[in-house]
C-alpha cells in the first residue's frame, strides 16, 4: 500500500480518457457533427519529468494542451493536477491552476503585448496573482538573468519589437517562470526560430527544468529536437496517442508505422547516412504501410499514392515492388486482428467481410493482417 501511495504522490498530472470535441455548425435542433480534436487520450506526468508530445499539424496536440490549461472545455474524461480534479470547474475557478502552470507559446511576438515593456510584461502576472510588491523587482531581475537577458538593465525598458526572435522567446520563458510554477507547457517553442537559435532555447529550458525540478510538457512536430529535452515521447495522430516510449527507443526501435514515418521525414545532413536511411525507409515501407481510417470506417490512402485514389474507399498498398494490392470497401466494420487470406482474388476467410484483391502486374499477396480499429478514427497497417 505504501508503494502504491508513493507512486500516486509522484504523479503531478493525470489525464484519463480525455475527449475534446468541437461542434460543427448547427441549424435549430440539427447538428452537422463534431470535430474530434482529442479522442480518448490517457497518460500520466511525473514530478520533475519532461515529456514530449509529437505529431503532425492537426493531430490534436495544441487542443490537448488547451484542455489541460482550462482554455477549452473537455467533452469527457478526467484531468487531475497535483491530486485536485479539474472536472467541471469554471474558468474563474482555475486561477490556482494557472499560478502553478507556465505557458510558453509558439509565436513569441504574438504572445507579447506590443505596448508593454519587458518590465511591465513580467510584472503583470505578479500583480494579478497578488505577489508581495516588495518581491517584484527581485523576481524580475532574477528570472531575466536566468534566461540570459543580460545586462538586465538594458532589456527592462525595451518593447517586444526591439528584441530579436530568440530574445522574445526568452522573455516568454521568463514570464512563464515568474510565478515559480510546478509545470511548464511549451507549445512548439522553437518552431518559429532560426535553426541556430533552436538548440540554445531547448538547452535553456532543460537547464531551467533541472534547476527548479519542474515537470515539462514539450509539444513539437519535429522528432529531431526531442533528444535535447525529454525522457519520454508520446506520438499523437488523429486525436489519439498511438505510441508511448522512451527517447532512446523512439529512435532505435519505433513500433508504430506513423512513428516510423515521422523518423523518415527527419532530414539527414550526411549524404551517406541519408542514403542508408532512405534504403531502410523503403525496406520498411515494403513490409508495412500506414493508412488513415475515416470516421465512417472507409479506408483512405495516406499519403496519396502516385497512382491516385479514384474513390474514397479504395486502398492501394505497394508491396515488395510487385504492384499494389487492394482492399475493397468490405473493410468497413472489421475489427482488430482480422485475418484475410487470398483465394484467387475472391472472398476471404476469417473475421470480417473484407475482400483482398490484387491489381498491377505482380499478382496477389498471400495473407494480410489488419491491425487497428476501423470503427472510428484510428490506424491499421498491412504486413505479411
Amino acid at each position: 500500500m505504501s508503494e502504491i501511495k508513493g507512486m500516486q504522490d509522484n504523479i503531478l498530472l493525470s489525464v484519463n480518457e480525455l475527449r475534446t470535441w468541437f461542434q460543427l455548425k448547427r441549424w435549430g435542433f440539427l447538428r452537422a457533427g463534431f470535430v474530434r480534436a482529442v479522442d480518448g487520450v490517457t497518460f500520466q506526468l511525473k514530478r520533475n519529468e519532461a515529456i514530449t508530445i509529437v505529431g503532425e499539424s492537426g493531430s490534436g496536440k495544441t487542443s490537448l494542451l488547451r484542455t489541460i490549461l482550462g482554455l477549452a472545455r473537455p467533452t469527457a474524461g478526467q484531468i487531475t493536477f497535483d491530486g485536485r480534479s479539474l472536472d467541471g470547474q469554471k474558468a474563474e475557478d482555475l486561477a490556482w491552476l494557472r499560478s502553478h502552470v507556465g505557458f510558453v507559446q509558439q509565436d513569441p511576438y504574438g504572445a507579447l503585448a506590443p505596448f508593454m515593456t519587458a518590465n511591465r510584461i513580467l510584472k503583470e502576472p505578479l500583480a494579478i496573482n497578488k505577489v508581495n510588491e516588495d518581491e517584484h523587482e527581485q523576481r524580475i531581475r532574477g528570472v531575466m538573468d536566468e534566461v540570459r537577458l543580460i545586462p538586465v538593465d538594458d532589456f527592462l525598458n525595451k518593447f517586444p519589437h526591439m528584441l530579436s526572435g530568440g530574445q522574445q522567446q526568452r522573455l516568454v520563458i521568463a514570464r512563464a517562470m515568474i510565478l515559480r510554477p510546478r509545470l511548464i507547457v511549451a507549445d512548439e517553442p522553437v518552431s518559429m526560430l532560426d535553426a541556430s537559435v533552436r538548440v540554445e532555447i531547448l538547452e535553456l529550458m532543460r537547464r531551467i527544468q533541472q534547476a527548479h525540478n519542474l515537470s515539462v510538457m514539450y509539444v513539437t512536430h519535429d522528432l529531431s529536437s526531442v533528444r535535447y529535452f525529454s525522457e519520454r515521447v508520446f506520438v499523437m495522430y488523429a486525436a489519439k496517442i498511438v505510441e508511448k516510449t522512451d527517447v532512446s527507443q523512439v529512435v532505435r526501435n519505433p513500433l508504430h508505422p506513423y512513428t516510423q514515418a515521422l523518423l523518415a521525414a527527419v532530414p539527414v545532413p550526411d549524404p551517406r547516412r541519408r542514403h542508408a536511411a532512405a534504403s531502410r525507409g523503403r525496406a520498411q515501407g515494403a513490409r508495412r504501410q500506414l493508412h488513415r481510417v475515416s470516421r465512417l470506417g472507409a479506408a483512405r490512402l495516406h499519403p496519396p499514392d502516385k497512382q491516385g485514389v479514384p474513390t474514397p474507399w479504395r486502398l492501394l498498398v505497394r508491396r515488395d515492388g510487385s504492384g499494389p494490392a487492394r482492399l475493397d470497401p468490405g473493410t468497413r466494420g472489421t475489427g482488430p486482428g482480422a485475418l484475410f487470406r487470398r483465394q484467387g482474388c475472391g472472398a476471404s476467410r476469417g473475421r470480417g467481410s473484407a475482400r483482398l484483391c490484387c491489381c498491377g502486374g505482380g499478382g496477389c499477396v498471400d495473407d494480410v493482417q489488419l491491425t487497428g480499429n476501423t470503427q472510428g478514427p484510428g490506424f491499421f497497417f498491412l504486413s505479411k
